[in-house]
């Protein structure tokens, strides 16, 4: 049976007809997509009615008639062979001696006509005969089938990187990573949802980071645009670099399905904040509306810290009553870190039936649960029901609700491994620093039960699938070279084995520069600690840049250039290489509950790479935390630990409070003061006796 896409079309009841009968075919495999792709043409953007991709009978186009009249069916035929036969025309891979190896089949469904045609040059088909056409062909060459995928989804070239790789050794890093983005060159069943069914209302894409939802919804808009060119469409954004990524996305895609430039003045690439320098979401609504716009500093002053745009975005929206609708579309990445209050200010400027597609990572930090739903996003109507439900999936309909279920970044023991650092599951002394509030959410992110249960108190094996972990991500190189961790005695000796690393990168193993990024977990810090290895770097004629201070904000990598960046501006983005530097500082604190954030950080510099890290840092907290990954490799990247008591949860709940920066600042002031105390105690500066009786019981009454 085939999975079905729905896009938009004019034919609905010819084309669900269709959908169905497919579906219900079990001899019929592959995905049948209604109302896509959209090719590029000399006239423009051409829509298909349906086709199918399948790998057993290959291509087959269907020219849908809706009604009784079939018309020059003929002609239509031959129009969409000759526009798909140039298409795939232009890839090399898919031709042979200046033919198309595919073969591609065109046919008109006419479910209600009955003088159908089973002409072999032109057949015109209904219910009654289509399946039995279709397993008559011949059987397609399913060698190429994955290439041929590529190519209609208009990944093929995105998946070559910012440009051409050239290779001289098969086996080189560079092969490696070009054969890796070969190999996830094809979208699967539900991020073809994702791209191309679209609701008429609001619409929620989530799954794990490296999912590819910055890639699904870049596609998104250059679906939406071909089909609907008169539309104003915006992406938004919480990370300022993904706005490059996106822009060269969107017009890469646009140009694949219109052979045109996108037209800008629709498309609208915007950060959720904005400034009067850089225009945003927030900044254009307080413009147009007339409103005071809060830049950072101001509204943490007014709603408090960590509150900043929530409370902003909340104040504007209470100052209109009638927002200008000014959008068809709008497109929300990483919405697991805006506010409610901002996707409520994007649904307010929509336009009916307020198209808004909001894409985030499941616990993307690993304190966090799954977002809100949509009835507490977006809140209460003036009818007092909520603005936005969604509804079960029906057949025939695009779904609201899509759920990218595989990890395409981070490999099993990329990601075993920075899920064991995060939790400090083989972390000695201490154990576990956090843990997931919900057990069943070890589940929701791509791990099953080897041994044991997933309960409270009870001990538990947690390994993840090759269903969410594809295995050929790393099939590709022995597990040693795909994560490894050093140890240096001296910050010069670290940076010294990182400069001849990269070196050797980009001179042997064929990696370009902008394969790679170097991550420093500690953002205050970051300049200062990467200025000695930027130099050599530099000596050594090979470029790099500090992203967002020598570089614009809105740009991450450049090309030939070796990207440096603190914890915040790596987020969103990946790379072949990654080296992250400093990791020490992320192994323990004398602060339980800043301890957490240290490693959420390294979680995250971890789960930056597609291919290779490198974990490096320096004395003896290094030493420590190289032992607690060697501890992971002993587990064969399994989770295996006794998993806490509701007691012991509390006590995490409590360390891990969500505390503002002021309140986490009093907090680590009071403990030194605590210390100090002691301190003085052991030393007989200060004797118990010398403190006041009620005080003296107040202490043993707390400390049991």
């Amino acid at each position: 049976m085939a999975n079905t896409v729905w896009g938009s079309t004019n034919k609905p009841i010819s084309a669900k007809r269709l959908a169905e009968l497919l579906d219900s075919a079990v001899q019929v495999d592959g995905t049948i997509y209604i109302g896509y792709p959209i090719l590029g043409t000399p006239d423009g953007a051409f829509p298909f009615d349906a086709l199918l991709l399948s790998p057993t009978y290959g291509v087959i186009a269907f020219d849908i008639v809706e009604g009784r009249d079939a018309g020059d069916y003929q002609s239509r035929q031959d129009d969409i062979y000759a526009k798909l036969q140039s298409k795939l025309l232009q890839y090399p891979s898919l031709v042979k001696k200046r033919k198309l190896i595919p073969q591609i089949n065109v046919v008109s469904y006419a479910p209600v006509v009955q003088d159908f045609s089973e002409d072999d040059e032109y057949p015109l088909l209904n219910d009654n005969n289509l399946i039995q056409f279709l397993t008559n062909l011949s059987e397609g060459d399913k060698e190429i089938f994955p290439k041929v995928a590529a190519a209609i989804q208009a990944l093929t070239n995105i998946r070559k990187g910012r440009r051409k790789r050239v290779q001289l050794t098969p086996n080189s890093r560079g092969a490696k990573l070009q054969a890796l983005n070969d190999s996830i060159a094809n979208l699967d069943a539900n991020q073809n949802a994702a791209v191309v069914e679209t609701v008429e209302g609001v619409q929620r894409i989530r799954g794990l980071a490296g999912s590819g939802k910055t890639i699904v919804l870049a596609l998104k808009v250059a679906y939406l645009h071909a089909q609907n060119p008169d539309w104003k469409i915006a992406v938004t954004f919480n990370t300022r670099s993904l706005k490059g990524q996106f822009e060269r996305l969107v017009n890469t895609f646009v140009i694949e399905q219109t052979s045109e430039e996108p037209d800008w003045d629709n498309i609208h690439i915007l950060h959720s904040w904005g400034s009067s320098s850089s225009e945003g979401i927030y900044y254009n609504f307080c413009k147009d509306h007339g409103l005071i716009y809060r830049d950072f500093r101001s509204a943490r002053d007014n709603f408090g810290d960590g509150k900043e745009f929530n409370g902003a975005c909340a104040e504007a929206l209470k100052e209109v009553t009638r927002p200008k609708q000014n959008y068809d579309a709008i497109l929300v990445d990483e919405a697991q870190d805006l506010p409610a209050s901002f996707l409520r200010m994007c649904y307010s400027v929509l336009k009916p039936p307020h198209r808004l597609v909001y894409a985030y990572d499941e616990l993307q930090s690993l304190t966090d649960t799954s977002m809100a739903g949509p009835e507490e996003l977006f809140g209460i109507g003036k009818d007092k029901r909520p603005l936005v439900v969604f509804s079960p999936p029906t057949s025939g309909q695009a779904r609201q609700d899509i759920i990218l279920e595989r990890c395409y970044r981070n490999s099993r023991p990329v990601l075993a491994t920075a899920h064991a650092l995060g939790f400090g599951i083989y972390r000695e002394p201490g154990g576990l620093i956090q843990i997931f509030e919900q057990n069943d959410l070890w589940l929701d992110v791509g791990y099953r039960v080897k041994e044991g249960v997933l309960e409270d108190g009870s001990y538990v094996s947690l390994e993840r699938t090759s269903d969410t972990s594809p295995r050929f991500l790393e099939e590709h190189s022995p597990i040693d070279d795909i994560i490894e961790f050093r140890a240096f005695e001296t910050k010069a000796e670290q940076d010294a084995w990182l400069v001849d690393a990269i070196e050797y990168n980009i001179k042997h193993d064929e990696l370009v520069a902008d394969d790679i990024i170097v991550i420093n977990p500690d953002p205050l810090k970051t300049r200062k600690n990467v200025g000695d290895a930027r130099a050599e770097l530099f000596q050594r004629d090979i470029n790099s840049s500090l992203a967002g201070v020598s570089t614009s904000p809105d740009v991450f990598f450049e090309s030939d250039v070796v990207t440096f960046t603190g914890i915040f501006r790596a987020k969103g983005n990946e790379a072949g290489m990654v080296y992250i530097i400093n990791a020490h500082d992320c192994f323990d604190s004398r602060y339980p509950s800043y301890l957490t954030t240290l490693r959420n950080r390294l979680f995250t510099a971890i789960t930056r790479s597609k291919a290779w890290v490198r974990v490096l840092g320096v004395g003896p907290e290094m030493e420590k935390l190289k032992e607690e990954f060697d501890r992971i490799k002993q587990h064969q990247f399994r989770l295996d630990f006794q998993y806490p008591s509701e007691e012991r949860k509390k006590e995490l709940r409590i360390v891990n409070r969500d505390l503002t920066q002021a309140q986490r600042g009093r907090v680590t002031r009071k403990v030194d003061e605590l210390a100090s105390i002691i301190s003085s105690l052991e030393a007989g500066e200060v004797r118990i006796e010398d403190l006041p009786l009620n005080l003296r019981k107040k202490l043993k009454a707390l400390l049991g």
